[in-house]
């Protein structure tokens, strides 16, 4: 594929008027200084349809478009759970986790952390949420960008990463979490037109002009195996997607974790002006997830049938963007870079956030709001410029990026989310059963990936998730009744939701129950 001068016109004026706007949220209704609130969560200011939008975005990057076409590719629709069963776990995190995180007005998860239980805590998850936050997330997100880039518009992939780079920080430095998430919402916008589009041209192509749905139907009948939601035993990409292990199993810890519990994204909906903004917020995600599949599998599936003989399913999505018409395309190749970018403005954003707020802030407590403000900046910059060093030796050796991020967040993910809920649900969790669910999680992970290699990746999220909850129960009951912490109660907090979310949790789970009953 080769991109046109119209397509490289159209995508340097996306860049520019990007940066425009970014630069006039950021200065506009701006005066003097701003403090950590401002810069960190946008002033506990954001709209719905703000945080929705921005959610999809910091979720949606180079692993996803390019990885889950790819996924859809040599997989089919099965893939497509990670992305279903995420609607239903956002819809939980709104009733249930945001009103606890929200009513104690915390910055950061590892600030919760600490009030639930002690600064050990918090300190050791702050460590280890910075180390994966710099060495995997935001190295393959540059990584997969840098070769995105290279693949589509034929630029070298380290020139490309460099660039993501300074694009990220061009336009989030200054204006901190509300450049981030305003900006996010032309994002969406660009990224979910670009991607119905491509599928919309792929099943027009695939039909020979009859129409799309006609192309849908020739599709599911030249590739029925792709069309299959729960895998069989005897598929060869069963030990991805492990049957029905993916709607009862490890998925759940692992959406949980990641939609509940990370920093860089439920950190849109700190920055929402009450409860009621951010669960709508939530709801809008949801619903834009259900909707993500189309987007980013669909032209994959579709791939099969055009490009049947790609040397590698990666290249499915670069493949299928030949398609295009000349000027549109440039349009696609910027909606692909901004759903990069914005998961890298939105990384470096919580990588800032934790630092300054749970580290430096400890270290240096009586420094001024402007100081912080700063520190959180460099912190920014640093951390890109170590992404940047660090990429291409640490994801050079690995055939799939993917690989890459779930074997190294699957060692943590479970004791994670174990110690959240723990603490959250559980009153007499102590501190040192939050510390040996973290421990033992790494413990277990190991173990069973050596000890049992032949058990699918999801299912062993799934046991090392109950064995963490099992090893913080027995150490907290050990532990001394002054180790419970009662500085957050959940006697205060009500979990009683709005009738638009209510109605929006009822359709979210009937259109999930109608995608499996018909593609089971």
């Amino acid at each position: 594929m080769k991109l046109e001068q119209l397509d490289i016109t159209v995508f340097i004026a996306y860049v520019i008027g990007l940066l425009c706007i970014a630069l006039w949220i950021s200065r506009n209704n701006h005066k003097g200084d701003r403090n950590t609130e401002d810069y960190f969560l946008a002033s506990k200011s954001l709209p719905w349809w703000a945080i929705g939008a921005s959610l999809i975005a910091a979720n949606i990057s180079a692993e996803q478009i390019i990885g889950m076409s790819g996924s859809g590719y040599a997989i089919g629709l099965a893939i497509a759970s990670y992305e279903w069963m995420a609607a239903i776990t956002l819809i939980l995190v709104g009733k249930y986790l945001l009103p606890i995180f929200l009513k104690n007005k915390i910055f950061t998860m590892p600030q919760y952390l600490e009030q639930r239980f002690d600064s050990r805590v918090k300190t050791t998850l702050a460590l280890f949420w910075l180390v994966v936050f710099i060495f995997v997330n935001l190295t393959s997100v540059l990584w997969l960008g840098g070769l995105a880039i290279q693949s589509v518009a034929g630029v070298d992939w380290m020139f490309g990463m460099i660039f993501l780079a300074v694009l990220s920080v061009a336009y989030s430095l200054y204006g901190g979490l509300k450049a981030v998430a305003y900006t996010d919402i032309i994002q969406v916008v660009l990224l979910v037109f670009g991607g119905l589009l491509l599928s919309y041209l792929a099943l027009e192509s695939i039909a020979d002009g009859a129409g799309f749905v006609a192309g849908f139907h020739t599709l599911t009948e030249k590739a029925p195996d792709h069309f299959n939601m729960i895998l069989s035993s005897d598929n060869a990409n069963y030990m991805s997607l492990p049957g029905i292990s993916v709607l009862i199993g490890g998925l759940w810890v692992m959406n949980i974790g990641y939609w509940g519990f990370n920093q860089y994204i439920i950190q849109r909906a700190l920055a929402a002006k009450n409860i009621q903004e951010a669960q709508k917020g939530i709801v809008f995600a949801a619903f834009l997830k259900l909707l993500m599949p189309i987007i980013v599998v669909l032209p994959g599936i579709a791939a099969l049938i055009l490009y049947p003989n790609l040397t590698s399913p990666d290249q499915a999505y670069p493949s299928m963007m030949g398609l295009m018409p000349t000027g549109i395309k440039g349009l696609v190749f910027a909606a692909l870079v901004a759903a990069i970018v914005s998961s890298l403005a939105s990384m470096t954003n919580s990588i800032s956030t934790i630092f300054t707020m749970d580290i430096y802030k400890n270290l240096q407590p009586s420094k001024s709001q402007r100081h912080y403000v700063h520190i959180g900046r460099i912190a920014t910059l640093i951390s890109l410029g170590i992404a940047l060093l660090t990429a291409e030796p640490l994801l050079g050796k690995f055939d799939q990026a993917f690989q890459y991020i779930q074997e190294f967040t699957g060692l943590f993910s479970p004791g994670i989310t174990a110690i959240f809920l723990m603490g959250m649900f559980w009153k007499r969790t102590t501190s040192s059963g939050a510390l040996s669910a973290a421990i033992g999680s790494a413990v277990f992970s190991v173990a069973f990936k050596f000890l049992w290699p032949e058990l699918p990746f999801m299912d062993r999220i799934g046991l090392v998730f109950l064995l963490c909850i099992a090893l913080s129960v027995l150490v907290s009951l050990q532990g001394k009744k002054t180790q419970l912490n009662t500085s957050i109660s959940l006697d205060e907090i009500t979990f009683e939701t709005e009738r638009s979310f209510n109605i929006s949790a009822i359709c979210v789970v009937i259109i999930l129950v109608l995608l499996y009953t018909i593609w089971w």
